[in-house]
């Protein structure tokens, strides 16, 4: 077994004697790009894949997440544990989810929406990335509520994803949300709410 497998080596070998050696990858990536006001690019890219945003000035922040849930016609609501308690407000029902007791996810499915703040929001492609960090919550929050309402804040904008990376830590549970749920798999009918959240809602601060 050993000869043949030394057979079959040399084999291979003299195969790629002639090719060229190691290729070099560079990796200078455009991680800084002047797209002009990233806040009112971000705004437009959100708004092109039907999700709903706006901006709001930090003062305004619990009377316009009033107003959204009330528009929505919700009645519970869950959201990470962590999450400033100025944020939940009006006559909703707030159930709360801590790493030491999280929400089941029966109780998930029924509620009518979740709210969460974010780590990064990305202008070029109108997306926002979860890391599981500051009142963001662990990933199932924002995948089985039908509803999903975003604060970003805007510090946390940038232009482009490589400059979006350089502010994650890739060993945390990252998740990528560019619009509300939807996929075109079957004859390219546009389907919503098939992997996530049916409505995303954005409220940039600041």
């Amino acid at each position: 077994m050993a000869d043949a497998r030394s057979v079959i080596l040399g084999r291979i070998r003299a195969a790629l004697a002639d090719r060229p050696g190691p290729v070099t990858v560079p990796r200078e990536y455009d991680r800084v790009r002047d797209l002009g006001d990233v806040l009112t690019l971000f705004e437009k890219q959100v708004a092109d894949y039907r999700a709903v945003v706006r901006r709001v000035a930090e003062s305004a922040l619990p009377a316009e997440i009033e107003s959204s849930l009330t528009a929505h016609g919700v009645r519970v609501m869950v959201t990470p544990a962590d999450v400033p308690t100025w944020w939940r407000v009006g006559q909703f029902v707030w159930s709360l989810d801590a790493p030491m007791s999280p929400l089941p996810n029966a109780a998930l499915d029924r509620a009518d929406g979740v709210l969460t703040g974010c780590a990064v929001a990305i202008a070029q492609t109108g997306t926002i990335v979860l890391d599981a960090g500051y009142a963001q919550g662990r990933r199932a929050l924002t995948l089985l509520p039908d509803y999903h309402l975003c604060v970003v804040h805007a510090d946390q904008v940038v232009a482009t994803v490589p400059e979006a990376l350089a502010r994650l830590e890739s060993t945390r549970p990252l998740t990528f949300i560019s619009g509300p749920s939807a996929t075109s798999d079957i004859e390219l009918d546009r389907v919503e709410g098939v992997h996530g959240p049916r409505n995303l809602e954005v409220l940039i601060v600041g």
